[in-house]
């Protein structure tokens, strides 16, 4: 494949990448450190809290069952511009809430609309840049870490001077900035789509393969890391403040930061994974190295967490390395835009469908047993599977022919049994 300037010809998508990117979790980390204000304002209590928080993997896992229909009826540019109007209206529904019910219904437009671009966007990657899948990927991958860990940074510092409302409604601000490259290109789409149908010289569509991806082994590779990574990093977030200030003795304001060194870290592995990914035909050290950090932090933070506890801590968070380097890999494992929408919308609807039960059964689990060395363990096994995932990884091959490899042999097998039956 002909490489061409990153720039040429593609500022307005690139652009318009980098600012969605920035944007997909936003509504998930903003809310939270500004709780008790809202609270103030707005009754909600603990249970309420749980279940908003509780909507990201849940509506990312949702989208990824819908996305990639809705996205062939309409066309990818025209589905990431409705998905952002979901990013702009949730916050602002959010901010001039004064009950539960419009705080809920707020944060589930956000979310929704996140989803859906979560799940489209690396098909945008494929269908703009098939020469720089890895590099793209990587770009958007730092700038969504980025944008996780933002909104609690400012979150109390503009609550402090303009109130929590302009806290939390602000980030519909900037996905209305985000959105404006994805009405351009939706309406040059429109134009070229017009244009081929004058012309008659629409390109052939591409075969269905959304109701069959989940016959690909790769597929279920990239589900799996996907639902490994997840799993482990939702834990973290949701508890790993109290669980160093449980096992490491360190106080409240030091397992802040040590969750700030865990989320920073992986800014190296999604700039840098992706990348990689596009210069080798075997992944599969990427994902191992991933869940040699889990393991090797997981065991630190078990048998001695009082020394060296932030390097534990980092190399936790180290392990989710091996998220980018799926996103890189729905597009690199895909010839068409479309299959990697179907791909993508079936490897993170699984991944994250088993990443949502990481905080809800690490707690469970604690609560249980009164200490975190059960946890702990189940976190270590939860890990493995990714190692399988690297075995099957490994083989650089295309879904769209494992599907055809397995079409033909179906077929090759039914006029087997057709011409035993005729011989019988």
């Amino acid at each position: 494949m002909t490489r061409r300037p990153l720039w040429t010809g593609r500022v307005t998508v690139l652009v318009g990448i980098i600012l969605l990117a920035f944007n997909l979790r936003t509504a998930v980390s903003a809310l939270s450190p500004i709780a008790s204000r809202i609270r103030d304002d707005v009754p909600i209590d603990a249970v309420g809290l749980g279940i908003i928080g509780t909507l990201a993997p849940v509506a990312f896992a949702a989208a990824g069952l819908v996305a990639p229909a809705v996205a062939r009826r309409l066309g990818l540019e025209v589905t990431i511009v409705i998905a952002c109007l979901g990013m702009i209206a949730g916050p602002i529904v959010r901010a001039l809430a004064t009950a539960y019910a419009p705080l809920f219904i707020g944060s589930a437009l956000a979310l929704a609309g996140m989803g859906f671009v979560n799940i489209l966007l690396p098909a945008a990657v494929k269908e703009y840049f098939p020469d720089r899948i890895g590099l793209v990927t990587g770009i958007y991958a730092s700038l969504l870490a980025i944008g996780a860990t933002t909104p609690p940074i400012v979150a109390s510092p503009i609550a402090d001077a303009a109130g929590w409302r302009v806290s939390i409604g602000l980030w519909g601000v900037v996905a209305a900035v985000a959105v404006t490259p994805w009405i351009t290109l939706a309406l040059r789409q429109r134009r070229i789509s017009q244009q081929a149908r004058l012309d008659e010289e629409l390109p052939e569509a591409p075969p269905e393969l959304v109701g069959r991806i989940g016959h690909s082994v790769t597929a279920w590779a990239i589900a799996v890391t996907i639902g490994v990574t997840v799993f482990g990093a939702y834990a973290m977030f949701a508890w790993l403040p109290q669980l160093v200030v449980d096992i490491a003795g360190v106080d409240a304001a030091t397992a802040g930061s040590l969750l700030g060194v865990f989320a920073l870290m992986g800014l190296p592995g999604s700039l840098l994974a992706p990348v990689i990914a596009a210069h080798v035909r075997n992944v599969g050290p990427i994902i191992w190295a991933g869940l040699g950090c889990f393991l090797v932090g997981y065991l630190g933070l078990l048998f001695v967490p009082t020394y060296g506890t932030v390097v534990w801590v980092a190399l936790v968070g180290l392990g989710p390395l091996s998220f980018p380097l799926s996103l890189a890999l729905i597009g690199l494992r895909t010839r068409t835009p479309a299959a990697a929408a179907g791909l993508s919308g079936f490897s993170q609807a699984v991944g994250y469908s088993i990443g949502a039960l990481g905080p809800l059964v690490i707690g469970i689990l604690h609560d249980a047993t009164g200490s975190w060395t059960v946890p702990l363990i189940v976190l270590m096994v939860a890990a493995l599977p990714a190692g399988f995932a690297a075995i099957v990884l490994a083989r650089p091959r295309f879904v769209e022919d494992e599907l055809d490899t397995r079409a033909a042999k179906r077929a090759r097998r039914a006029r087997e049994e057709r011409a035993a039956a005729q011989e019988r």
